[in-house]
C-alpha cells in the first residue's frame, strides 16, 4: 500500500530535473500522474513533446497509470485541460505540484520588458493557471486537494533575477491566499524551496565550468545519487501530498539536499507607536534610534541552502539514529531596551 493510493496527481515542469523525480515518487506511492512539460529550453523557447512522454512511460509504458501532456503552463486554457485530461483519464483530480519554470536572467538596468514577462508568464501566472483550475474542481469533487507550489530563496533578493525574484515571492502570497480561502474546502497550498542541482544550476557559468573542468561532467550529473541530487527533493512533496499532511497548510518548506526546513513567515520584531502622525524629522531621529542593529543584522539573503548547510555540528540535536534536529524560536516581540 503507497500513501498516495487511489489518488491523482498533475506535476508541471516533470518531464526534468526535480519535477521528473516527483512524478516517479509520487506514481511509485501509488498515485496516477499527468506528466506535463512543454519540453522547451531554460529560457522557455522551442517545445519538445518528447519531454513529457518519456517520463510518463517510464514511469508506466502501458498508459494506464501515467500519460504526458505537452501544454504550456503559461496558457490559461493549456492548463484548464491538463486539468481536464487528469479528469478524463483517471476520473478526478487530487493533487497539483507546480514545478515548471524558466530562467532569463540579467541585472535590472538590462533587463526587456520581454525577458520580464516571459518569467512572470511561466512561473506567476502558470502557478495561478493551474492552481485556479484545479480550486474550481477541488469544490465540484466535495472538497479536499492539495496544491503544492514552487518557490525559491531567490525571492529573498537574488541579484541578477529580479523577474524571477519577483514571480517567485509572488507564489509565496498565492500560495498564502490559496490557502486561507480554500481551508474550508478541505484543500490545502504549501510551498517548497528547493535546492538542488538542476539543468539552471547547470546553466551558472563559474559552477558549470569549475564541473566541466574538474571532473569533464557537469553539475547536474556530477549531483546524481548524492545530496544535490534532485530527486531529494520529491519527498517532501509526497508527504505533503498525503492524507498525513491534511492538518499542515499556509507553511513554506525548505529542501536542500537531506535537509528538510521550516520557514519563517514574517514577523515584527520592534515597532514604535506615537499619539500623532508621524513628522520626517521625528523618524530621522527615532529611527535609526530604534531599528539600527535590527536593520544592519536583518538583511535579504537568498542564500538559504548554504545557511542550512553552515549550522555548526555542535548545534544539532540527535533525534535518533541518522536524524538530526535544529531549530530557533523567533519571539513576536524583543527585548524592551531603547
Amino acid at each position: 500500500m503507497g500513501t498516495l493510493d487511489g489518488k491523482v496527481a498533475l506535476v508541471t515542469g516533470a518531464g526534468r530535473g526535480i519535477g521528473r523525480g516527483i512524478a516517479r515518487l509520487l506514481a511509485r506511492e501509488g498515485a496516477a500522474i499527468v506528466v506535463n512539460d512543454l519540453g522547451s529550453s531554460l529560457d522557455g523557447t522551442g517545445a519538445d513533446v518528447s519531454v513529457a512522454e518519456q517520463v510518463a512511460r517510464e514511469i508506466d509504458p502501458s498508459g494506464e497509470r501515467a500519460v504526458f501532456n505537452s501544454h504550456s503552463v503559461a496558457d490559461f486554457d493549456g492548463a484548464g485541460a491538463m486539468i481536464g485530461q487528469a479528469i478524463d483519464e483517471f476520473g478526478r483530480i487530487d493533487i497539483v505540484v507546480n514545478v515548471a519554470g524558466i530562467l532569463r536572467d540579467r541585472m535590472i538596468f538590462n533587463m526587456t520588458p520581454e525577458e520580464w514577462q516571459a518569467v512572470v508568464d511561466v512561473h506567476l501566472k502558470g502557478t495561478f493557471n493551474t492552481c485556479r483550475w484545479a480550486a474550481i474542481r477541488f469544490r465540484e469533487q466535495g472538497g479536499g486537494g492539495r496544491l503544492i507550489n514552487f518557490t525559491s530563496s531567490s525571492a529573498f533578493g537574488a541579484a541578477g533575477q529580479p523577474n524571477y525574484a519577483a514571480a517567485k515571492a509572488g507564489i509565496i502570497g498565492l500560495t498564502l491566499s490559496c490557502a486561507s480561502a480554500l481551508a474550508r474546502h478541505g484543500v490545502t497550498a504549501n510551498a517548497i524551496l528547493p535546492g538542488a542541482a538542476t539543468r539552471m544550476i547547470d546553466s551558472i557559468p563559474r559552477t558549470r565550468e569549475a564541473a566541466l573542468a574538474e571532473s569533464g561532467k557537469l553539475p547536474s550529473e556530477l549531483a546524481i545519487g548524492t545530496e544535490r541530487d534532485p530527486d531529494n527533493v520529491a519527498s517532501i512533496v509526497a508527504y505533503l501530498a498525503s492524507d498525513a499532511a491534511q492538518g499542515v497548510n499556509g507553511h513554506l518548506f525548505a529542501a536542500y539536499g537531506y535537509n528538510i526546513g521550516l520557514v519563517s513567515q514574517p514577523k515584527i520584531i520592534k515597532t514604535l507607536r506615537a499619539d500623532h502622525r508621524w513628522t520626517v524629522e521625528e523618524l530621522c531621529d527615532v529611527v535609526p534610534r530604534a531599528f539600527a542593529a535590527e536593520l544592519a543584522e536583518n538583511q535579504n539573503d537568498p542564500g538559504i541552502g548554504e545557511k542550512m548547510r553552515g549550522i555548526p555540528d555542535e548545534q544539532w540535536v540527535e533525534a535518533r539514529p541518522g536524524l538530526r534536529f535544529w531549530g530557533t524560536k523567533l519571539e513576536p516581540y524583543g527585548e524592551q531596551v531603547w
